[in-house]
């Protein structure tokens, strides 16, 4: 989002209406809620509130990333003993690692500022290493927990949060559903508030944790706080009855009245449900009422662990929950329905899907370095490696990283490993990236210093915190603020004491060797640190980024050692071929010329043509627009769209959104939701879209109007063709991409693609060849021209064409891309 969108939201009047990211909502809220400043770590789904909210306003509210979640936390506490307001932003993992101050911040019971956590779960999970559910923790520090049902009380839980931490002396959680993070919906803009310092006393003394202070806060806080809290979650305006017949009841908090909600209109269902929203303390008396109200069960539906359920069960209460031991930590609308008894006949397609695992990105300065380690470990030299968090983990599918465990561990790892064989010092490795070693894993540097443990640890520098999208680290050339870093890496690490290596990440043969030699130091009994420098690709500006090379067909023998990047592939004629996604390594030595050994890659001579040119598209006649109402629209819509990370599939969940706006679905309800984390790295995607009387992200079976498949074989994902309603259509791209974990054989046939859709209303389009026809040479609005074929089917044809190039023009102002898009739109079209 820019700045002028994000400062235009802040700053607009109450009452607008605006299609956000859970995310944003929530970061929106803070500016307009008066909070004065928030901190964090990046860690999806948390990092959009700063990275591509707050960060774009910081004349408006005190921002920045930390190097870690407890030093988050600490800046955190500091705000709030100058009388601050803050919020402190991290996922799950990142809130034990922070436990410390967590833990201990909780209790002091003096006046000052409100601490705010945002805390964002992952219960499926999409891109955390665990399925831990904090809520007892939460509990047993006693801080009020507040879990928002809807993208509106995203925006409003800011300024409900601070309040209450004001008027208790209490941290508050803030724990936001990972779906309820990255999906979208409707919101009104809440009011603006301007929030004065709390007046802090010149001493501070009383913010200690001795023990005798410590067990007065303690017993302080089982006096004063927690009954005041309990009243408060008793009385709370947000817990929501919604009547029925009081045969049948459920109880849930959070997002998951939505999925609840879905499905009691599905099915017109009468069950009473209570939703709320503070789940510590819980408002027990409201929960035993309603319980005693129903005459039938009464279920609980949560996602975690079973801390609801618990207790319930804990208070004498008999509820239909979760088994002893559960799978289900996140629900769906499907899986409340079947415990409601309605059975969903499940179909198993006859063909496997496409095994699409995270790549590392073309021309990623990690390439090479993967392809030395994975030969070593072939040739014996290195026998384990053990890996961290970030894109580091992604070596994993080059066959040159084993382990992964958890921020800044892998050397810890490797360490306890050589303590008990020595005599495998020289022959394993740990592997972490620049931003985790300034997160967490320097600590494990001094520790193989102060205690002599020999080996090799490798710090892959890409200057950035990659995986979550390019944050600023320590390591960076900036910090979020713009000001350049003064931090150096290399001076840090030799400031332990140990031997620091450095290679180039572009220089196949200087990888070699650092590694030979780092590995006979550490067979003399020395720890080696070595640091691999090439930056992140995706930060590198775009005019280092094209196609620099050709493959000289008469000297390729197709031994396809080159084919270890996703910019290049195995081509029709089985020579390799540079594919759109080809960065030429943003300038620097290409990765595949390096590892072809019969010289057969080659650098495009002067003036000979990289790529052809782009059309420069003729600016689009003024828009006029039609009369409409929106009882011409259907009651309800709604769309899924399946493809690979890259295709450009969120683009297409923006334009629907937009639709649905323009076409005044925002007096109902509009909902999208989508994948982010590791999926976005050329894995599996899917995008979900609905409109009228819905309430969920994640839709139901047999609910969808269309499903639309990006890359052909993504249909055979599992549960996607089960979305369909009967009668709807599938629209199908002819595009294929073969992931480099199979070959081109191993992807299934078009007989295979028939077989799976047989019986199914089908449509398949050429959309790539479409987009390059009409002067598109890199496909990349493919996806708009499927947008045009798909405003050609029905119910989408309900709406005139004006409407869907409104919604386009609204997502994409700027004239180019404006014109290059509804040239796209009128040829898809045109397709059907």
């Amino acid at each position: 989002m820019s700045a002028n969108e994000m400062k235009k939201m802040c700053t607009d009047e109450a009452g607008k209406e605006y299609v956000l990211q859970g995310n944003m909502a929530f970061a929106v809220g803070c500016v307009r809620s008066g909070i004065h400043g928030a901190d964090g770590y990046p860690g999806t789904p948390s990092t959009e509130v700063i990275d591509r909210g707050l960060s774009e306003v910081q004349d408006m509210i005190n921002v920045g990333w930390s190097v870690n979640e407890a030093v988050a936390a600490g800046v955190g506490f500091g705000y709030t003993l100058a009388g601050a307001d803050v919020v402190v932003t991290m996922k799950i993992p990142g809130l034990f690692q922070a436990g410390d101050l967590f833990t201990s911040a909780s209790f002091f019971q003096d006046k000052r500022g409100a601490l705010i956590y945002y805390i964002a779960s992952d219960f499926t999970p999409s891109s955390t290493q665990h399925l831990v559910d904090p809520r007892y923790l939460f509990r047993s520090c006693m801080v009020p927990v507040i879990e928002p049902r809807t993208h509106q009380e995203m925006m409003d839980s800011p300024g409900l949060a601070a309040d209450i931490g004001r008027k208790f002396n209490t941290p508050v959680v803030i724990l936001a559903n990972g779906n309820l993070c990255h999906s979208e919906g409707l919101v009104r803009l809440n009011e603006i508030k301007k929030r004065d310092l709390v007046e802090m006393p010149d001493d501070l003394s009383r913010f200690n944790l001795l023990p005798a202070m410590a067990r007065e806060n303690y017993d302080s806080v089982i006096d004063q706080r927690m009954p005041g809290l309990e009243e408060l979650s008793e009385n709370s305006s947000m817990i929501e009855w919604l009547k029925g017949g009081g045969k049948k009841g459920a109880i849930t908090y959070g997002m998951n009245i939505a999925y609840v909600k879905e499905v009691l209109d599905l099915f017109n269902l009468d069950v009473d449900v209570l939703s709320i929203s503070m789940t510590n303390p819980l408002p027990m008396k409201q929960i035993k009422k309603f319980y005693d109200a129903i005459d039938g069960d009464v279920y609980v539906i949560e996602d975690g662990h079973k801390y609801l359920q618990e207790e319930m069960e804990r208070e004498g209460m008999k509820v239909i929950g979760k088994e002893k031991y559960t799978k289900v930590t996140e629900w769906s609308p499907a899986l409340i329905a079947d415990k409601f008894g309605f059975s969903i006949e499940h179909k198993k397609s006859p063909i496997k899907p496409v095994p699409r695992p995270p790549m590392i990105c073309a021309g990623c300065p990690y390439t090479l370095f993967g392809g030395v380690i994975a030969k070593m470990r072939k040739q014996g030299k290195i026998e384990n490696v053990f890996g961290d968090i970030g894109c580091n983990a992604l070596l994993y599918f080059m066959h040159a990283l084993e382990t992964g465990l958890a921020m800044g561990a892998s050397d810890s790892q490797r360490q306890g490993f050589v303590l008990t064989k020595p005599d495998k010092a020289a022959k394993c490795i740990s592997i972490i990236g620049d931003s985790t070693e300034c997160h967490s894993g320097m600590d494990a540097t001094r520790n193989a210093v102060y205690r002599r443990i020999p080996g090799v640890k490798v710090v892959l520098d890409n200057y950035w915190t990659a995986m979550t999208g390019g944050q600023p680290a320590p390591s960076s050339p900036v910090n979020l603020a713009g000001q350049e870093s003064m931090y150096d890496l290399v001076k840090a690490l030799e400031g332990n004491g140990n031997r620091v290596l450095v290679a180039s990440a572009y220089d196949r043969k200087e990888l070699q060797k650092t590694m030979k030699e780092a590995l006979e130091f550490a067979e003399k009994g020395e720890f080696v640190v070595v640091v691999v420098r090439g930056c992140c690709v995706k930060q590198q500006p775009n005019s280092k980024k094209a196609i620099r090379l050709k493959i000289n067909h008469d000297k390729c023998k197709k031994c396809y050692s080159c084919l270890m990047c996703a910019g290049i592939e195995k081509g029709t004629d089985e020579f390799p071929v540079y594919n759109t996604l080809c960065s030429g390594c943003a300038g620097e030595n290409p990765a595949c010329l390096q590892m072809c050994p019969f010289d057969a890659i080659e650098y495009l001579k002067e003036g000979e043509n990289k790529t052809a040119e782009a059309v420069n598209f003729p600016a689009p006649p003024e828009l006029v627009m039609p009369e409409y109402s929106i009882a011409d629209f259907p009651e309800r819509l709604t769309l899924a769209i399946r493809g690979v990370g890259g295709q450009g599939n969120l683009f297409f969940g923006r334009v629907m959104t937009q639709l649905a706006f323009v076409a005044g679905y925002s007096k109902k309800n509009i909902v999208k939701g989508e994948t982010h984390g590791m999926a976005q790295m050329g894995g599996p995607v899917i995008s979900t879209f609905s409109c009228g009387k819905v309430h969920s992200p994640v839709l139901f079976p047999k609910s969808a109007d269309c499903i639309i498949t990006m890359e052909v074989s993504e249909l055979l994902r599992p549960g996607f063709l089960e979305l369909l309603r009967d009668g709807a259509t599938i629209l199908i791209s002819k595009t294929k991409i073969v992931p480099p974990v199979i070959t081109p054989e191993q992807y299934p046939t078009d007989a295979d693609i028939a077989k799976a859709v047989q019986g199914f209303r089908v449509v398949e389009v050429d959309i790539l060849a479409k987009a390059v026809e009409i002067g598109d040479p890199t496909g990349k609005i493919a996806n708009v021209v499927m947008i045009g074929v798909m405003s050609k089917l029905p119910p989408f044809d309900n709406f005139p064409v004006e409407l869907w190039l409104k919604a386009i023009q609204n997502v994409s102002p700027k004239p180019a891309i404006w014109a290059g898009n509804y040239a796209a739109f009128m040829a898809g079209r045109k397709l059907i």
